[in-house]
């Protein structure tokens, strides 16, 4: 039977999916139900997590890679824990000697991006302090399918087909060839229902399961990574990795309508997030499809994203502290500068003073925000031979400018774009959140939470909602549902509003919110083959 999995002409609809005794949200079904298992072996919503993004290195690589970094909020016990298991530059590069090639700005493929990875470690630590199963047991989902192999859904398979013809024409050194061998056997992408394996992965897994990630930061694969680097002119070193540790970190927050909305803190960019609701909480919103809803939301994202280009990096690098951003007092400066009109941003002075997201949750109270990356979409579209890592481009956010606190320098972590979210109230746990998708997701994270709050809207429906997002200066790209009165307002307020022709640029989401009584509830991405599993 043949059909196209991408022609769907008809409005469909999801509703809230609740349970009791656990729930993963995932942008893969089969990733969903990875976690599923093992909340039924006894597992809990920590062990889900490492198991599910385990196998979404699998099955979306699209998106992420063992070669990755990750972040998480884990919600364990009465308390939010904090993960940044981001890797920093290599120890040996420096801004000059990446000048000397003759570059003016880091280039997204090749060496140069690539930063030490952090998700494997992310996967062990989590299961070290949080976790009741064993890693083997955790990483056999992704070991079967890497092994065995799985058929595409619709979406994965799109941008799966878009990045190869993409490096196809872009990219043509010997060192990506590793990359097409891996991700375009037989010389093209798979398609939709066709099944594609890969046993490096497999085998790279199962070392990672067994070594508990030793293998790959102090082992045969840590020489492997390596040694492809020093074939092709790249900077990452044995002992950068052997140095690497992730950091268990404090969530930082601020108050809105009464919800404590957390973030993981810089290097990370949730503190845009953070910056644009304490100026938006100095507004009233009573109605959702609004012009000046619309208007007002966009302005202050706008003054966040532009302070937090300017101010976030690595949290020794920065010159500005989180406290001085996030007082009210520099809020309300910002939130003078919010008129009739779109303005053009730029940094306000303080006083002194790309991705897979997903959401687990279990009986016992226990919640996990995680996102994992390799940033732009395959990444550096390096892949170690005989491996499958296939490695971030990280780098890439790194400037070469000397004067600004993001500026390349050895051993530094980038700002970053992935970050997790999560939502409580009276110190008690409401759930987590995230929208992955670059520079998308605190305008994600900001629009989903204000559905939430402010709107009453379920957290289907806090999805399913159109989005928009700001590019620059006064341009804002909306999605197709944004009513056409609100845009013709839009405009005549100063923005200039694109119309996207498709989703894929604005996020894809995933919540899970816990009631009182225990009952959980989960929404997934309509813009992606997203997926809740429940139990």
């Amino acid at each position: 039977m043949n059909f196209d999995t991408l022609h769907n002409p008809y409005p469909s609809q999801r509703t809230t999916v609740f349970s009791k005794r656990g729930m993963v949200a995932t942008s893969q079904p089969l990733a969903a139900q990875a976690g599923l298992d093992m909340l039924k072996k006894g597992g809990n919503a920590i062990d889900a997590a490492v198991a599910a993004a385990a196998s979404l290195t699998v099955l979306e690589p699209t998106s992420n890679g063992i070669g990755g970094d990750a972040f998480s909020l884990v919600w364990y016990q009465g308390r939010l824990h904090g993960l940044n298991a981001s890797g920093p530059s290599p120890k040996n590069i420096t801004l000059e000697k990446v000048k000397s090639r003759g570059v003016d700005a880091i280039p997204p493929y090749g060496w140069l991006p690539v930063t030490v990875p952090g998700a494997p470690a992310a996967w062990v630590e989590l299961s070290e302090k949080f976790g009741k199963l064993p890693l083997t047991q955790l990483l056999e989902p992704a070991i079967q399918y890497a092994e065995e192999g799985y058929p595409l859904s619709p979406v994965l398979s799109k941008f799966w087909g878009n990045a190869v013809d993409r490096y196809r024409q872009l990219l043509k050194g010997p060192e990506f060839e590793p990359w097409f061998s891996t991700f375009a056997p037989g010389g093209r992408a798979p398609r939709a229902g066709e099944v594609w394996r890969s046993r490096d992965h497999a085998a790279t897994l199962q070392s990672i399961a067994e070594s508990r990630a030793s293998s790959f930061y102090r082992g045969e694969l840590a020489e492997k990574i390596a040694w492809f680097a020093k074939q092709h002119g790249g900077f990452l070193t044995e002992e950068d990795l052997a140095a690497y540790t992730p950091q268990w970190v404090n969530p930082i927050k601020v108050n809105y309508r009464g919800y404590d909305v957390w973030e993981i803190p810089p290097n990370g960019q949730g503190l845009v997030t953070l910056m644009a609701f304490n100026i938006l909480k100095g507004f009233e919103f009573t109605e959702k499809e609004s012009e000046l809803t619309y208007h007002r939301q966009m302005e202050a994202l706008k003054l966040a994203f532009t302070d937090g280009k300017k101010y976030i990096t690595d949290w020794d690098h920065m010159s500005v502290s989180v406290e001085e951003l996030l007082s009210d007092t520099y809020a309300e400066e910002r939130r003078k500068e919010i008129g009739d009109t779109a303005l053009v941003p730029t940094p306000g002075k303080p006083p002194s003073g790309g991705t897979v997201y997903l959401a687990t949750a279990d009986g016992a109270g226990n919640m996990v925000s995680f996102i994992q990356s390799n940033y732009m979409g395959f990444g550096s579209a390096l892949v170690v031979p005989g491996t499958g890592i296939s490695l971030q481009n990280r780098g890439h956010t790194f400037s070469l400018n000397p004067g600004e606190a993001n500026c390349l320098a050895p051993g530094k972590k980038t700002y970053h774009t992935i970050i997790p979210g999560f939502l409580t109230k009276d110190g008690q746990p409401i759930g987590p959140f995230g929208v992955m998708g670059g520079f998308m997701q605190p305008q994600g994270h900001l629009q989903i939470v204000m559905n939430t709050v402010d709107f009453g809207l379920n957290p289907q429906a806090a999805l399913d909602a159109p989005r928009w997002r700001w590019t620059e200066g006064t341009t804002v790209e909306v999605e197709r549902g944004v009513p056409d009165n609100i845009v013709q307002s839009l405009i005549r307020k100063g923005h200039e509003i694109r119309v996207a022709a498709e989703s894929g640029g604005f996020g894809r989401g995933q919540i899970i919110w816990r009631s009182e009584d225990g009952i959980l509830a989960g929404g997934t991405e309509p813009r992606a083959d997203g997926s809740v599993a429940a139990w």
